[in-house]
């Protein structure tokens, strides 16, 4: 086990970005990982893996290296040196590594880590908040479970194939897949693998897609044959799941105020064999009043925190901040107000998340359900899915019905 100096500079190189310069942590992953072609799977899981456990524990590590914000090249590297040592790597006699103190950091993280926000590495802010809306018991089991790096989750395309045709297909490219109980779709992999440079990724056989977000669109209940509208569609994971359990038949309108989104759901959609999804994007308040009353199910897959989403995203610990959930909250109850209205009489409306937090979930459900329009809803049911309870994302749902 030791350190080769290329694959360490690019990780730095990389960090630089994302802690500096504020780009997204899967974008510079991915550019890393084409850094150089001579690299072998071993090269690249080392790279991505790093990158990624740095981020997730930038505040601990900073806190031990004894650097603060913003960090130049020597605290990058002094941070990196905190990752090899807790890691168990023998420090190699590198410039950037000299005098190493490898005792002290070991101290250090025995002592920081009698500190929740600082063993979770997350703000205090945050912290704060998910005590204040979980409790103390279950927001410290749900934040460890968000520091677990995500597992890769594959969604059968039921349009194109089976989940056992997929499993079968995946074992002749010696990527090994677990069924997964109660999940119709889902197939789990053993080990990590770069599952999109596969041709069964390009003939569009499966998404990858967390099992909890696999269960947002069978909530919805949808039949072949409906009008359903995804009113947030974004670059459509939850759409392509409903126009699959469509079967092709009936009208699917996927809607966001972002044409790039769209653009991106069109692609994928060709590649699903997904032919029944109509594109409109929300420039004007038009576009939703035209379909008042005129869906059968209506799927609102709000803006939220994504604090249920952490361990896929680490670095929106850093990114997020208080002032943004206040104001997602605010958006979240316009959403429910005017997409709700799009629900024709006895059809149904799904409300989901990927926040953990009550005041983003059944809390907007409660306020919704006292409006106007919130009046003319019955609750159905609601699902509060937690990372420390599934070992999957973080999720809520609701489902409402319109009354007749």
């Amino acid at each position: 086990m030791r350190l080769h100096r290329n694959l360490v500079y690019t990780t730095i190189d990389s960090l630089n970005a994302i802690f500096n310069e504020g780009e997204y942590a899967d974008k510079v992953v991915a550019r890393a990982l084409k850094k150089d072609k001579r690299w072998g799977s071993s090269d690249r899981k080392f790279v991505a893996e790093t990158i990624y456990e740095i981020v997730r524990w930038k505040r601990l590590y900073a806190e031990i290296a004894e650097v603060k914000e913003p960090y130049d090249r020597d605290n990058l590297w002094r941070m990196f040196a905190v990752w090899a040592v807790l890691r168990g790597y023998p420090i190699p006699d590198w410039r950037q590594l000299e005098g190493t103190p490898e005792r002290k950091i070991k101290g250090r993280f025995d002592e920081l880590s009698k500190v929740r926000a600082l063993k979770e590495s997350i703000p205090d802010w945050m912290d704060e908040l998910g005590v204040k809306e979980l409790g103390e018991k279950v927001w410290s089991k749900e934040i460890t479970a968000q520091n677990q790096p995500a597992k890769v989750i594959l969604r059968t395309n039921t349009l194109k194939g089976t989940k056992e045709s997929l499993r079968n297909t995946l074992m002749d490219l010696n990527i090994e897949t677990e069924y997964l109980k109660d999940q119709p779709e889902a197939l789990v992999l053993k080990e990590r693998a770069n599952v999109f440079l596969t041709d069964a990724f390009k003939q569009g056989l499966f998404e990858v897609q967390d099992a909890n977000s696999q269960l947002v669109a069978g909530f919805l209940d949808v039949k072949p044959g409906m009008r359903v509208v995804d009113t947030c569609a974004g670059a459509g994971g939850k759409t392509l799941h409903i126009a699959s359990l469509m079967e092709n038949k009936g009208q699917l309108i996927a809607m966001d105020l972002y044409e790039s989104k769209l653009k991106q759901l069109k692609l994928r959609a060709k590649r699903n064999g997904a032919f029944n999804i109509e594109y409109r994007i929300i420039d004007t308040t038009k576009v939703i009043k035209k379909l008042h009353e005129k869906a059968d199910r209506v799927l609102i897959d709000a803006p939220c925190s994504g604090l249920g989403v952490l361990k896929r995203n680490p670095d929106s610990k850093w990114k997020l901040q208080p002032e943004f959930i206040d104001n997602i909250r605010k958006v979240q109850s316009e959403v429910l107000e005017s997409y709700s209205k799009i629900v024709k009489p006895g059809g149904k409306l799904v409300y989901a998340t990927c926040s953990v937090l009550p005041s983003e979930n059944q809390e907007q459900v409660e306020k919704f359900l006292k409006t106007e329009i919130g009046k003319q809803f019955t609750f159905i049911e609601d699902r509060k899915l937690l990372a420390s309870e599934s070992g999957f994302d973080g999720f809520y749902m609701a489902l409402l019905e319109r009354k007749k």
